[in-house]
């Protein structure tokens, strides 16, 4: 890509992203230096303006915020990082430079969903997904139902410690089912969002 370094004399803001919970980490400035040893190293590295110098970060700490991609915008003279982080980001040890926690749990759906897309494309022998796809459609859909009643039981007559125990089964095979038919969470989170508009009307 072809950046532009010219706007603010040879710096670009970098706006970092942490890549699974889509909280922004961070601004730093990069040159094009940095900008090039981020690309070599796949770790962040800013221009210190404070420094004048290249500053890996976490070069200090150990806090590496580890490149997954690099997205200029529109203009080309500003970047978006997504990134892995190894720790707290802030100087002050907080997970962002906003004071934020860097947790979002629910979108770990998303990252269930990629691992269990792999197992079907892999299908390794002794894991417990892959057997559920040897079992077919119908097992798989009778697993479902089978943790759809246990769910069931624990909201009427069990503690809340067994109905978080049991929903996450029945989530779990409810996704196995979606793969094996070649859908996704996202399509129901899709359908939900539909359905949460003014317009939606029941089928």
């Amino acid at each position: 890509m072809e950046l532009n370094f010219d706007k603010m004399n040879g710096l670009i803001p970098a706006i970092i992203q942490d890549n699974s919970t889509q909280k922004v980490l961070m601004l730093g400035f990069m040159n094009k230096e940095a900008y090039e040893q981020t690309l070599a190293s796949g770790k962040v590295t800013f221009f210190s303006r404070t420094k004048n110098r290249l500053w890996t970060k976490g070069e200090e700490s150990g806090n590496f915020l580890n490149v997954v991609s690099i997205l200029p915008d529109c203009d080309n003279d500003t970047l978006l990082i997504k990134a892995n982080p190894c720790g707290p980001v802030c100087h002050k040890g907080t997970d962002t430079c906003w004071g934020e926690k860097n947790e979002e749990d629910v979108l770990f759906l998303k990252e269930l969903q990629d691992f269990i897309d792999k197992r079907h494309e892999e299908m390794p022998e002794k894991s417990y997904t892959t057997s559920l796809f040897k079992s077919g459609v119908n097992k798989m859909a009778q697993k479902v139902g089978e943790e759809a009643v246990e769910t069931v039981i624990e909201a009427c007559n069990g503690t809340d410690e067994r109905l978080i125990y049991e929903g996450a089964d029945l989530l779990y095979h409810l996704i196995v089912l979606l793969t094996s038919k070649g859908y996704r969470i996202e399509d129901l989170a899709r359908e939900l969002k539909e359905r949460h508009s003014a317009t939606w009307k029941k089928h």
